[in-house]
């Protein structure tokens, strides 16, 4: 480690001792599914209504909690290089997904919250990321984030901020953006509402079928959602962050580097498992596991498991490339090595 990196890590380090906990600030967490049927077509199968269900109840715990702030972590806004947030205080566009596009346009208007973007940015930077604002006239909003916004502040009565989730980003890179988006919350002095767009197994089915029919793509699928499920209910967010790698070896398609989002989760909420969780739907969405989960915090445990993983504070690059002769030895890892 350079002197500059250990000298920035210092002075990060004192004032992240002194900055209250995550869950002071952050109230509520909600993971829902990014797919468009339960936005344009929940009639179409019982199951997908649940779905939509469950995004009215989330929407009510919103607002409920007293969160002044929606900030949205979505797995299905892919950033290339560094972090991207949105930063146009009044996104308009009419979205058609990619792969529904046969279920119909979706007309959108959002309130964004562009000075907490751009507060977001500095914070990245300051722990070593690199972070950006997008504020243009037609920015291509994913399909994630407008169902959630739409289902969830449907009238904007709060503002937003949107974070894209780096493909090639790790569970370092992706712990330390978390931290960088709490430090911007505890300087304005916000109550958050923190939303995850992601499904749990992302396998779709890939042959022609009537909505009626649809299901969880296999059972081995299934039965990783429900542990993970089951986990989140007990409100171990920590725990599920700590086996997010193996979550993403055994139910997901190896579309990106890593199954992130918990790792985000639990980085912006406070690394622990300190929570109280309530599944308000679980559901299959074209072959994908499609929960509506919320998290709050709780005043006591249900215990850890022992973590593995270290807790990083400062983001100086993957450490097998960099830092070699710095990084642990963690063992071998299947298919290639991982930061």
């Amino acid at each position: 480690m350079n002197a500059a990196v250990a000298g920035k890590e210092a002075s990060l380090g004192e004032a992240v001792a002194d900055e209250p906990t995550a869950a002071n600030s952050v109230t509520l967490g909600i993971l829902v599914p990014g797919l468009p049927h339960p936005l344009l077509c929940p009639e179409k199968n019982e199951g997908w209504q649940r779905v939509r269900d469950g995004f009215a109840t989330a929407r009510e715990q919103i607002a409920a909690s007293g969160a002044d702030l929606l900030v949205v972590y979505s797995t299905m806004w892919p950033s290339i290089l560094g972090h991207q947030f949105q930063a146009n205080p009044t996104p308009e566009w009419t979205h058609v997904d990619d792969d529904f596009h046969y279920l119909g346009s979706i007309p959108y208007k959002f309130r964004i919250d562009a000075k907490f973007a751009e507060l977001a940015v500095t914070k990245a930077k300051a722990r070593g990321l690199h972070a950006r604002t997008v504020a243009y006239h037609g920015f291509p909003i994913d399909t994630g984030t407008v169902v959630a916004l739409k289902l969830l502040n449907p009238d904007n009565e709060l503002p937003a901020t949107i974070v894209s989730s780096n493909i090639y980003a790790n569970r370092t890179e992706t712990t330390v953006l978390g931290k960088a988006l709490r430090d911007a919350v505890e300087e304005q002095g916000r109550t958050v509402a923190a939303v995850v767009v992601s499904t749990l197994s992302n396998r779709l089915v890939t042959e022609p079928m009537e909505p009626a029919d649809d299901h969880i793509h296999s059972l081995k699928d299934d039965e990783w959602n429900r542990k993970f499920l089951e986990y989140l209910e007990k409100g171990r967010l920590e725990d599920l962050s700590q086996l997010s790698r193996q979550f993403h070896d055994e139910a997901r398609v190896p579309k990106v580097v890593a199954f992130k989002p918990f790792w985000w989760w639990a980085a912006f909420m406070g690394q622990a498992n300190l929570y109280s969780g309530t599944v308000h739907a679980y559901e299959p969405i074209w072959g994908t596991g499609s929960a509506v989960v919320s998290l709050e915090p709780a005043g006591e445990s249900t215990g850890d498991l022992e973590y593995d993983e270290d807790d990083p504070e400062f983001y100086s690059g993957d450490r097998e490339v960099l830092d070699l002769h710095d990084a642990p030895s963690m063992g071998s890892l299947p298919g290639g090595n991982e930061d």
